[in-house]
Formats: C-alpha cells, structure tokens, sequence
C-alpha cells in the first residue's frame, strides 16, 4: 500500500523549467480531454516559453523522493484591474505512478494558500467525467456553478467542462 504523502511542495522558480517542461508535456500527452492547451503547441516551444510561464505564474510542484517532478498546479492572475479579483486553478496533474498519496489535494491546498495572499476568488474548469478531481475540488471547498457542455474539442470528440468557484473570503486561515 502507497504511504500517505511525503512529497515537497514548493513553488517552481525559473531553473525548474526543464522538470515542468517535462512533467507539463506527459500530462498534455496523456489527458488531452483535461487541458485547454495542447502536447503539439507545446512541445513546439523552446525551454524560454516554460521559464516565462514560471516566471508570470505562481506554479506549484511536488517532488519525489529521487528529486523528480512528479505533480504542478499553476495560478494565473489576470493583468486586467478589472479580473484581479479572481484567479484561475490550471494545470493541475500528477504523475500516475505518483497518484493516491495526497500530492494532488497538497497541490491545491498550495495554490489556495498563495491565491488568499493576493485574490478573492479561485475559478477553475474541469473535465464533467472527471469525477475523481471534481470530488477533490469540493472537498477544498469549491462549488459547483455551470457547466460548458462542449468547452474542449478533441480531434472530432467534445468535452464538456464544470466551472467551479472558491470564494476565499469563506476559506479560514489559521
């Protein structure tokens, strides 16, 4: 049986580009159903683009016990003055050899932490099949409040996404 989680949680910094590089592309490879972006634009772009994304974006990420990137989740806050309030959830994958130790809910709880010090509210989008990740959601306390039945489209397949919301006003710190 797996031991509970065991993993450092850190925020990535620029020199940890490579590892998000990586991990970033098995996910896109993997769930293409799960992300708005895609393996092809992705693995077309040059180390640059993923240190400018962890240089824009507050990214989270676990580490193994061998030094290996085994989970992220990233929060991008809007540039508008007008959408600084909220923030949105992306990203969010963990290895499967990784999954069932808590690095997933560690994540989130990470992310959460970060988005009280500087936003109201946490937006995210999920996969509707994806019952598993909606469950954490809820269970960080984010609730359900539409749904877009054909959010993503895969090759000639549609993906309908739930929208979820986390007011950080209602979360307790402490």
């Amino acid at each position: 049986m797996r031991s509970r989680f065991t993993h450092m949680i850190r925020k990535l910094e620029p020199s940890d580009a490579a590892a998000f590089r990586s991990l970033r592309l098995d996910g896109l490879s993997r769930h293409p159903e799960a992300f708005g972006a895609s393996w092809e634009t992705e693995a077309e772009q040059p180390l640059a683009w993923f240190t400018a994304t962890l240089e824009k974006h507050a990214v989270f990420g676990a580490w193994g016990g061998d030094d290996d990137l085994v989970g992220a989740a990233g929060l991008h806050i809007p540039d508008s003055p007008k959408l600084r309030h909220k923030a949105t959830l992306w990203g969010v994958f963990v290895r499967p050899d990784a999954r069932g130790g808590g690095i997933g809910t560690a994540l989130i709880a990470a992310v959460i932490d970060h988005a009280a010090t500087c936003v109201e509210d946490v937006v995210l989008s999920v996969g509707a099949t994806n019952t598993t990740a909606i469950r954490r959601y809820e269970a960080a306390g984010f609730v359900k409040y539409g749904l877009e039945p054909r959010a993503l489209k895969v090759g000639d397949r549609y993906h309908a996404e739930v929208l979820m919301i986390l007011s950080l006003s209602h979360v307790s710190r402490g």
